[in-house]
This record gives C-alpha cells, structure tokens and sequence, in this order.
C-alpha cells in the first residue's frame, strides 16, 4: 500500500475481523438471534443484528471513501435473523476482502476530497474514520450480548 495511513486502517480493520472472529466462530441461528431484552431494555439488539450493522457500515463507509454508492439498506440490517455466526462472518470478511481491493485506489490527496452520504455531504477521510469508530463501538455492545448470553447459560 503507497500510504501508511490506509496500511495502518487496513490493519485496524483487520483487528476488528480477528475480534469478531474470536468471539463469535460457532454461534448457533438462536444464538446469533438472542436479545438480552426486553427484560432489559427492548432496544437491545442480537449479536446478528450487530454484526449485520458493522458489515454494512463498513461497506458504506469504503463506499463513500470511492465516491461510490454504498447500496445499503440499514433497516435490512436491523430484521437479520436465523443467519448462523459462520454465514455472519462470512459476509463481515467479503467486506475485508473489499476494503483490501479498494483501499490501495485511495491516495493521502482523497482524504479530503468531498463525498456524499445520505445526510449530506462529508469528507472521504471522515467516511473512513466514521465507519470504523462505529463499527468498533458496536464490536463492543456484540462483546457485552455474548458476555450476557453466556452468564446465562451458566
């Protein structure tokens, strides 16, 4: 890779795979779909929601970075269910392997080039920061529904 910056996003978002990898390789479809809530709070989403929900922000955000549409639909992401863990990871490394392809089209000059998302307008470089942040955000809310879903198998 030409830029160490994207070298080093690549390496962060190669970090993130292993976590996920880590935490959830054998997750049954049940598994994947149990939701501490609504006993606790009826918001809180399963681990598949949350996985669904990190691939997808970070397709949208190497997207917008190559001033491409992201073809997302987020709600889609928020109805994933009976997907079993390995299927799950599955689709998260499929957006590795497009982050790999198309980080090296990117140059240090792009990070601040205008880009359009759907709330307006913002930089490639924030579309890169902001997909990453938020997919780290909710590798933790996946890290505390499996801490929850193992308490209570015990």
């Amino acid at each position: 890779m030409k830029d160490q910056f994207f070298a080093d996003y690549l390496e962060r978002l190669e970090n993130l795979q292993h976590r996920l990898h880590k935490e959830v390789p054998d997750l049954s479809a049940e598994t994947m779909d149990w939701s501490p809530g609504p006993a606790m709070n009826p918001k809180m989403n399963s681990v598949a929601v949350l996985l669904a929900h990190i691939t997808g922000v970070l397709h949208e955000g190497i997207a917008i970075a190559l001033d491409q549409p992201p073809g997302r639909v987020r709600e889609q992401e928020f109805q994933t269910r009976g997907v079993p863990g390995a299927e799950m990871l599955r689709r998260l490394d499929a957006v590795l392997d497009y982050a790999r392809g198309a980080l090296p089209r990117l140059g240090l000059d792009d990070l601040d080039q205008a880009r359009k998302d759907e709330d307006g307008t913002v930089t490639c470089g924030w579309a890169l920061l902001h997909a990453l942040e938020h997919a780290y955000l909710h590798l933790g809310h996946l890290q505390l529904t499996c801490q929850m879903w193992r308490q209570r198998e015990k």
